[in-house]
């Protein structure tokens, strides 16, 4: 599988590799070159899917409405997200068999051969389409349980599709990696305040802001005061407390696939790492691990993770 190649024009081609060449911003590696083939065709396959689903609900697309008249649409309608998300989804179930003719996207077409091989269903894809209607909708949480409730849809469906490429689901398996992707998403979102407000979004749950007396105004400051420090501290912890949940997912498997998962549960907490480092001050822009960093922590998590014979 080689996304964007074969028939497909020049120009699909380039749109493609932009896309799959926002991995290199991720806190966790994407598809790393130690990996089978196989694994990391499939993994890249996925990110491109789920890196166009969340592009579309960001208003990210590159611009000129290349990616609405791939999906069937007027370049106008690079504008309308829901439009754009319901043409992604009709796309994506020509994966699995709709009745009118192969995907038409590059990115959903890649995904064919992958969902073949390793007889992949279409819900965590569905998921990251719904979750992605939920940011159009919905701009605040209230509660945790209620920001949990969107990692479901946001996060969880992409460790469940990297277990499933490599041959490993099982329910526990399934359990640790929700609590992993859980945290990659808060994670996110803790590094994020700024951006997602600028995008009129917060997913630090109001009940949280009220209880370290955080207002709306606080989070627009150029840097935060100490109790958007403390409220960024406390949401950061809670992350951390769900990757060390799921570090017996590293332990319960072996070899490659071992050192993929401490990768992502090691680029979880040297996010972390970076937010701490940064007093929590996250409103100047995301805090970012060091490769140094990231490494020291995937070898902690490789050193501690218990293992499962």
């Amino acid at each position: 599988m080689n996304p964007g190649h074969g028939t497909r024009p020049l120009s699909d081609t380039v749109h493609v590799s932009a896309t799959l060449d926002k991995a290199t911003a991720e806190n966790f590696p994407v598809a790393p070159a130690f990996l089978p083939r196989a694994w990391r065709d499939g993994l890249t396959a996925v990110y491109g899917y789920a890196r166009l689903v969340d592009d579309i609900g960001d208003g990210d697309l590159a611009p000129g409405g290349h990616d609405a008249v791939l999906l069937g649409l007027d370049p106008a309608a690079v504008d309308d997200r829901l439009a754009m998300l319901d043409a992604l989804e009709a796309d994506l179930l020509r994966v699995f068999g709709s009745a009118d003719g192969p995907p038409r996207h590059p990115l959903v077409l890649a995904l064919r051969p992958v969902a073949g091989a390793h007889g992949l269903t279409p819900e965590p894809f569905l998921g990251l389409i719904e979750a992605n209607r939920q940011d159009q909708r919905v701009r605040r949480y209230e509660t945790y349980g209620d920001l949990v409730a969107y990692c479901e849809l946001s996060a969880n469906p992409v460790g469940r599709l990297v277990l499933s490429l490599t041959g490993t689901s099982t329910p526990e398996r399934i359990r640790l990696s929700d609590a992993v992707c859980t945290a990659l998403q808060i994670v996110e979102h803790v590094q994020d305040v700024a951006e997602d407000l600028g995008r009129d979004r917060i997913y630090l749950p109001a009940e949280d802001m009220r209880r370290f007396h955080v207002r709306e105004a606080d989070l627009a400051a150029p840097t935060a005061g100490a109790s958007v420090r403390a409220l960024v501290a406390f949401e950061a912890e809670r992350a951390r407390a769900l990757l060390d949940e799921g570090i017996p997912l590293v332990g319960s498997v072996h070899g490659r696939l071992r050192l993929l998962l401490a990768g992502f549960v090691g680029g979880g907490r040297a996010a972390l790492r970076a937010v701490t480092a940064a007093g929590f001050d996250v409103l100047p822009g995301p805090p970012k691990p060091t490769k140094s960093g990231l490494l020291r922590e995937v070898a902690t998590v490789l050193r501690t993770a218990p293992r499962k014979r």
